[in-house]
Formats: structure tokens, sequence, C-alpha cells
């Protein structure tokens, strides 16, 4: 089972859209977090440690997480989708460049 997690500022709309999305995908086990003091579930070590694969959706939050998180990563590869926070929790436009820019790294 490869372990995904999905990361924004504030886990209230990118990173819990992209979870739910591919929460059902076979052989995926699926997480969200956020980097801000405030995100409704913030990033921590021991999701940095569990996860195989991380999504960010922007450049600035691979930064924040290789800064906070280095020594966590351990061999867990880092993708940036390049998603501005621009989209609602599950707006189909967020949910179609999902499918489109995640499925390729699995």
């Amino acid at each position: 089972m490869k372990t995904v997690l999905f990361v924004c500022s504030r886990n209230r709309l990118r990173s819990p859209t992209a979870e739910q999305v591919f929460a059902d995908w076979p052989g995926l086990e699926t997480a969200s977090a956020g980097l801000a003091p405030d995100a409704e579930e913030a990033v921590t070590s021991e999701l940095v440690e569990w996860a195989d694969l991380i999504f960010v959706m922007e450049k600035r939050h691979r930064a924040a997480l290789q800064r906070r998180f280095r020594r966590h990563l351990g061999g867990a590869r880092v993708v940036c989708l390049d998603i501005p926070d621009d989209y609602a929790f599950m707006d189909p436009a967020l949910v179609a460049i999902l499918q489109q820019r995640v499925p390729r790294f699995f």
C-alpha cells in the first residue's frame, strides 16, 4: 500500500479535496494536512515520516516542508502540483486538475 500525503496552507480546500478524490483508489492510503499555524490538520513529523509520496500545492509549500521537516522526509518523494489557492472544496475544476496531474506519480 502506498501512503500519500497532500499538503497545502490551511488544509481546508485543496489538500482535503485531493485526499477525498484519491481516498478510494486501490493501493493508496491518503491523508492531508496544512503548513499554516491555523491549519485544520497540521503537518507533523509523524505524517511526513508516514508518507511515501507527498504532494504540495505550491513551491512555497515544498520549501517550507523541506525547511521544517527535512530530517523526517527520508525517502519520500515531494511533488509540487502548482495549484494556486483559487478553488473551493471539491470544486469541479480543482478535481479535474488533480485527476489530470496526480495519477502519473502512482
